[in-house]
């Protein structure tokens, strides 16, 4: 396991300050010191955890994007979820300042989501009905889905799906899996964080309900 001397200097630890840090650096206020990151170290952890494999059906995942445990900033709460939206990577946290690190997609420029939630609602095989903003946005691609798909393989939510609510207002936005595995690690989606199916359902697993989820 990677010593306390490699962790990295100037590491934001609690999530609060994290977010602080993201958006001043947004917004001009600081220097920007890089990419944002919530791993310590490029080094995995050895863990007795039981990952989900290298690939997702016939997909084979990239290295950077596989599921490994990563010693993580010590003050992160575990069963939360956190996300660098820059560097792709969802991270749920374990005790022991540990998390498993997915790979994601997330929004395309400009529609890219960041703040707090609560995963209030955890779904298997989800259904799915696009926006009114994205079939005012593309009415070709989603006009046809107006009135919904269900859930099943080919629906673009894939496996599973965690709902982002703020109160009792459901944000649109979701963790869920994808029938398009080489969008991970890419601004691809309307806003939501694609994970491999294999990874979604590992994830769904692990998260309760309850859980505060974190975008960067």
């Amino acid at each position: 396991m990677p010593t306390r001397r490699r962790v990295a200097a100037g590491l934001l630890a609690a999530p609060a300050l994290l977010l602080m840090g993201a958006r001043a650096r947004a917004q001009g206020m600081i220097e920007d010191p890089g990419p944002l990151r919530l791993d310590i170290s490029p080094e995995a952890i050895d863990a007795s955890l039981t990952l989900p494999p290298d690939t997702d059906g016939s997909f084979q995942i990239p290295e950077r994007f596989r599921a490994r445990v990563v010693q993580v900033a010590p003050g992160l709460r575990p069963n939360d979820i956190h996300i660098v939206a820059d560097s792709f990577h969802l991270y749920f946290i374990l005790p022991g300042d540990a998390a498993i690190r997915y790979g994601v997609a997330v929004g395309q420029e400009g529609l890219g989501w960041r703040g707090q939630a609560t995963i209030a609602r955890k779904v298997e095989w989800p259904s799915w009905r696009p926006t009114d903003e994205m079939i005012a946005r593309n009415p070709a691609r989603y006009e046809r889905y107006r009135n919904g798909m269900p859930g099943g393989p080919d629906n673009p939510l894939g496996a599973r799906a965690l709902y982002f609510f703020q109160g009792e207002r459901d944000t649109a936005i979701r963790v869920h899996g994808t029938t398009e595995p080489a969008s991970i690690g890419h601004r691809a989606s309307n806003g939501c964080f694609r994970m491999y199916n294999s990874h979604v359902i590992d994830l769904y697993r692990r998260v309760p309900l309850g859980a505060s989820a974190y975008a960067y």
